[in-house]
């Protein structure tokens, strides 16, 4: 795989996925991502952005119950 930046090489490893949110902080470390050898860019696949995505909105709803109210 070719990364979309630089044309470098991406390596299949993982990655730590930040999520900055209103009232918190989140860290996935290890998600199983492409990095480039070269620039360093990450691309994470579909699949593991669909459980990010789920992961998100569980602690978004969580986050709601115990504040009363809606995180954006």
């Amino acid at each position: 795989m070719e990364c979309m930046y630089c044309k470098g090489k991406m390596e299949r490893t993982t990655a730590p996925f930040h999520v900055d949110r209103n009232g918190y902080h989140l860290v996935f470390d290890k998600v199983p991502a492409f990095v480039c050898r070269q620039c360093g860019e990450v691309y994470f696949d579909e699949p593991e952005v669909d459980s990010l995505q789920a992961a998100i909105k569980a602690v978004d709803v969580q986050a709601e119950k115990n504040t009363g109210s809606g995180i954006t």
